[in-house]
């Protein structure tokens, strides 16, 4: 058998099992637990967003309020609390007439996809990562926002992602996921093991970018150490986070800081220098099958296989949510599931806060808040 219809075999039996995923989620390839992880998430509490999906990052402002994040249809909403719910902040694009819908992929190269936020906490601008407009930046009041960083070395950014920013030396750190795919392709970027992600920066004095890495699987979450001497970029579709060192006797190399059981989106650091990681999923037996080789997800794509089948393949079909916590050396710390998905799923961002964790989810017309 020669090898294109070794793959074809392989991919044909990864279609059906799929369909077995979708009709049975009960199934044998769902991830189990893991180690020494409290599977506890499930006592979160649920803040829904009316009228809205995908509250893919959570930020608070300097004076401690919101928090603040980006949904599907373009908008920045802050958090008025239980009694006044959520307000309209921001906006990435004026051209909003058509971004009517909570969920409209076609329209988000029109109404604007925000992703990562930060406060630049010395001047309280808001920093926005918008998939398909680049890095952009509104004042203290809100409003629309205006382009910080739109294009790299005279191309237009294909995918921002995420930031990080160190005020002290007015420098934001941030991702461009790919130079061939846009969010709304990421499905395909992952199946077809792209590595053109960078992670780059950005000086707000010399409004100059620099490219501080290349060749990444798909850059995602971004965050700073507590002392700066080193950077962190997760690699979502090969399962580890990433530093890079800016400071010290390792400055402008690379290394891995950590290998994870699944699948990175957004890291924070908390206050004692210790990391959050979200975890879109954790990596199943099809996913390591589908991804181990890019014949097999290139295939994959070929056939007529909805975002939803292709999607509860790579995640095993069953709706979870996992976050770890790591020190500042890397090492994991603690893991928190919701391993049926009870309350949470398929969540992007953990932000800790006052003794809560506030969570995100790219995919979830909610947030989840949960006492530690």
């Amino acid at each position: 058998m020669n090898r294109n219809l070794k793959v074809g075999v392989a991919a044909t039996a990864i279609v059906a099992l799929a369909s077995i995923i979708i009709t049975n989620p009960n199934n044998i390839f769902a991830p189990p637990p893991l180690p020494s992880s409290n599977d506890n998430l499930h006592s979160a509490k649920i803040v829904p967003i009316t009228g809205a999906v995908g509250p893919e990052s959570l930020v608070f402002d300097p004076n401690g309020e919101g928090p603040y994040t980006g949904v599907a249809d373009g908008r920045i909403l802050k958090w008025q609390g239980d009694s006044l719910g959520w307000t309209d902040f921001a906006f990435t694009t004026s051209n909003r007439k058509e971004c009517i819908r909570p969920f409209a992929p076609e329209l988000e190269h029109v109404c604007g996809r925000p992703l990562g936020l930060r406060f630049d906490k010395k001047t309280g601008d808001l920093y926005i990562a918008d998939a398909y407009l680049g890095l952009q930046v509104v004042g203290p009041n809100g409003g629309l926002a205006t382009p910080v960083v739109s294009e790299v070395e005279g191309h237009p950014l294909r995918f921002t992602n995420d930031m990080d920013i160190d005020e002290q030396n007015d420098v934001i750190y941030f991702t461009d996921t790919s130079k061939i795919f846009q969010r709304r392709q990421f499905m395909a970027s992952i199946l077809h093991k792209d590595k053109t992600g960078r992670l780059l920066k950005y000086d707000k004095s010399s409004k100059e970018v620099t490219i501080l890495l290349e060749g990444l699987s798909f850059a995602n979450g971004v965050a700073l150490s507590k002392d700066r001497s080193f950077v962190l970029v997760a690699e979502t579709s090969t399962c580890q986070i990433s530093r890079f060192w800016l400071h010290g006797p390792n400055a402008g190399k690379v290394d891995v800081f950590a290998k994870l059981p699944g699948f990175p989106d957004n890291i924070r650091r908390n206050s004692k220098g210790e990391f959050w990681v979200a975890l879109h999923a954790k990596e199943g037996f099809l996913a390591k099958l589908a991804l181990s080789n890019s014949w097999i997800g290139k295939t994959l794509l070929k056939f007529p296989l909805s975002f939803k089948q292709l999607h509860s393949l790579l995640v095993g079909g069953k709706p979870h949510a996992t976050a770890i916590k790591l020190s500042g050396d890397g090492k994991i710390v603690q893991v928190l599931e919701d391993c049926d998905g009870k309350r949470l799923r398929f969540i992007s961002e953990v932000e800790e806060k006052d003794g809560k964790l506030w969570i995100g989810s790219v995919l979830m017309p909610f947030l989840g808040i949960y006492n530690l």
